[in-house]
């Protein structure tokens, strides 16, 4: 845990998945203080470690998220990197960051995929483990 995150009241479920020697950790976090479900809108932070437990050098090119809220509705998010940042990862070494989304219902789910490089040129994907966002507003939590 980073010296700025803190632990708040709820669930901190960790969801982890490995593909091709890179192993992302995610840690969803409901975040109160920021929603008003008065008005249905609902924040998650999400805190991702990327490892790479491989033995080659890779570089995070892309992301593609696919967020899905309790009612099915689907919202799909591209780019460059994370938060601003393509970080290159050698053998053993791993990369940190937090983020966020709203959701206009009080729970949901969200997962994705990375787009590594390898030194050579070679490029895959690394898939994020699906995980649940759920809010103590949620009836039925879907995780």
């Amino acid at each position: 845990m980073h010296k700025s995150e803190q632990r708040l009241p709820g669930r901190h479920d960790i969801f982890e998945k490995t593909t091709e020697g890179v192993r992302v950790r995610v840690r969803p976090e409901f975040r109160d203080d920021q929603s008003d479900p008065a008005n249905g809108y609902y924040v998650w932070l999400y805190h991702v470690e990327i490892a790479n437990t491989g033995q080659e050098t890779v570089i995070l090119r892309t992301r593609h998220w696919i967020i899905t809220d309790s009612q099915g509705r689907i919202t799909e998010v591209r780019g460059a990197g994370v938060v601003g940042e393509q970080p290159i990862l050698r053998p053993g070494e791993r990369f940190e960051y937090t983020s966020g989304t709203p959701l206009k219902t009080p729970s949901g789910f969200m997962r994705g995929f990375y787009e590594m490089e390898t030194e050579d040129g070679r490029r895959f994907l690394v898939e994020i483990p699906a995980f649940s966002l759920d809010s103590p507003h949620a009836e039925n939590r879907l995780h």
